[in-house]
């Protein structure tokens, strides 16, 4: 599809998307919330690791995090097979879904983003450990940061 009939459509309102990376833009984006995903399902692991004495029900919490981040994950690299089959025609229906499931990306990392806060608060170890502290707002700020990347895709869907 050239980028003629991208603006056509998008003047249509067929649908309301920037069209930086073209025909690959869902490709992009979903590329973008399978590393995200990866990276926190293993940044879970790193918060284990790292607090000596972390408390069993943060530990349970987090490797439930751990298994959400996994499964969000696959589902991500289920749509990019998908997009990828698609060989660049891909519907509005698929267009919706994708942004669906950036949504939820979206959601799902604002959400481990408030745990991680209120772990930071509560956490006798994590509170009286300065390593432990410092990963945590490094871990926070990463999430944060995929936050504004999926923010950005959903607000130029207005």
């Amino acid at each position: 599809m050239s980028s003629h009939n991208i603006l056509a459509m998008h003047s249509k309102g067929e649908f309301n998307m920037q069209f930086y990376y073209g025909e690959q833009q869902p490709l992009r984006i979903l590329d973008e919330e399978e590393f995200w995903k990866q990276q926190e399902a293993e940044h879970t692991v790193v918060i284990r690791e790292v607090v000596e004495g972390l408390e069993e029900k943060y530990i349970k919490i987090l490797k439930e995090w751990e298994r959400a981040f996994y499964q969000t994950r696959e589902r991500v690299v289920s749509y990019i097979e998908t997009v990828i089959r698609s060989t660049g025609r891909i519907s509005p229906e698929l267009y919706q879904e994708i942004f669906s499931l950036t949504y939820f990306c979206y959601d799902q990392s604002t959400r481990f983003i408030a745990f991680l806060n209120e772990l930071m608060e509560n956490s006798e170890p994590i509170r009286s450990n300065l390593i432990a502290q410092v990963v945590m707002r490094h871990i926070i700020r990463e999430s944060e940061y995929f936050v504004g990347i999926a923010r950005t895709v959903l607000y130029s869907r207005q």
